[in-house]
């Protein structure tokens, strides 16, 4: 082996090894306002401590951290918004803010990786503290999180020849709201119990399109709906529950739907490819830690589609996100 080939190895280590100082950067380069602050137009370091009250020192560290992970530009000393720190990070008029995910992370998922080496030895999970504010922080962040796979999905998948979407038991109305934004002609029902369904329904109507959703705050297994569904959401469902309850879930969704209607199921997933994509792999360890959940294989997944009525078809892959599985009533 070459020492170009060993120092090439060893960065990467390095890399993979410090990625939780990048991390904790973005926390606090978020939390204490670099992005909002740079809003107004490129600043040097002077600026931006006058703008954000910060040292100078701790504005040049985490300024000249996020230009070299890509979210800030840097030019002859004056640091700028890349186009996604603008649109994500910046409090954008009209934009997805992704902060208070960012929030969720530093406050309640990374103090629960510190336990991970007890987790992967016991492949149980850590005790989740929600007490006080730390629940309003844990579902905000959760459902913003949510909002963006939803966001992806509608760019990444066509819903206008749809006409009846069924979203049966999920976590968020944002994939209904999305869709239904994506697609006028589009009416739609979400089906859960408890709180899942008053969030849903908040989602719907500050998305504009609660005059054509219904709200079934029930059981999805024994709520009473009707069999005429074309297009039917199973978003994250899959991780939370046992095969044998994801099984009946395919089932039941099936039983629901019209002959040829479309299913997507959305959900993060384990592959056999030579490289696992990272973000499924990341987010099995995530719900391992945080509440003991599971990341399936996809061909596990499929086979449960197929033996409840579906046909497997392609999987769209969406970047940063889950992924979802298209299948079709047979």
């Amino acid at each position: 082996m070459s020492v170009d080939q060993d120092s090439g190895g060893a960065a990467r280590i390095v890399e993979v090894a410090t990625g939780y100082m990048a991390a904790k950067q973005l926390f606090a380069a978020s939390e204490l306002g670099l992005f909002a602050a740079l809003a107004s137009g490129p600043a040097s370091a002077d600026d931006l401590a006058r703008r954000t009250g910060l040292p100078v020192r701790t504005v040049r560290i985490l300024a000249d951290a996020m230009s070299g992970l890509g979210l800030l530009t840097r030019a002859d000393g004056v640091y700028a918004n890349t186009p996604s720190a603008a649109r994500y990070l910046a409090g954008a008029e009209g934009e997805l803010d992704l902060r208070p995910f960012l929030t969720f992370l530093e406050a309640v998922s990374y103090p629960h990786w510190l336990g991970f080496g007890a987790s992967a030895r016991t492949g149980e999970p850590v005790p989740l503290d929600l007490e006080g504010e730390r629940m309003e922080v844990f579902l905000t962040g959760v459902m913003t999180y949510n909002a963006l796979h939803a966001r992806t999905l509608a760019a990444h998948y066509d819903f206008t020849p749809h006409r009846r979407a069924l979203d049966l038991g999920g976590l968020s109305g944002a994939f209904l709201a999305e869709a239904m934004k994506a697609a006028p002609g589009l009416r739609g029902t979400f089906c859960a119990e408890g709180d899942l369904a008053a969030f849903a329904k908040r989602t719907l109507d500050e998305a504009g399109v609660g005059d054509r959703a219904e709200l079934a705050a029930a059981d999805p297994f024994t709520a009473d709906l009707p069999a005429d569904y074309d297009l039917v959401l199973l978003e994250h469902v899959v991780h939370r529950f046992g095969p044998e309850r994801n099984v009946r879930h395919a089932e039941r969704a099936r039983e629901l739907a019209a002959p040829g209607a479309t299913l997507l199921l959305l959900d993060f997933f384990l592959d056999a490819d030579p490289a696992q994509r990272v973000v499924d792999a990341l987010h099995a360890a995530e719900y391992l830690v945080i509440d003991g959940t599971t990341v399936y294989p996809e061909q596990e997944v499929r086979g449960w589609l197929a033996g409840a009525g579906w046909e497997p078809g392609p999987t769209l892959s969406l970047p940063g996100c889950p992924r979802v599985i298209v299948a079709y009533a047979r």
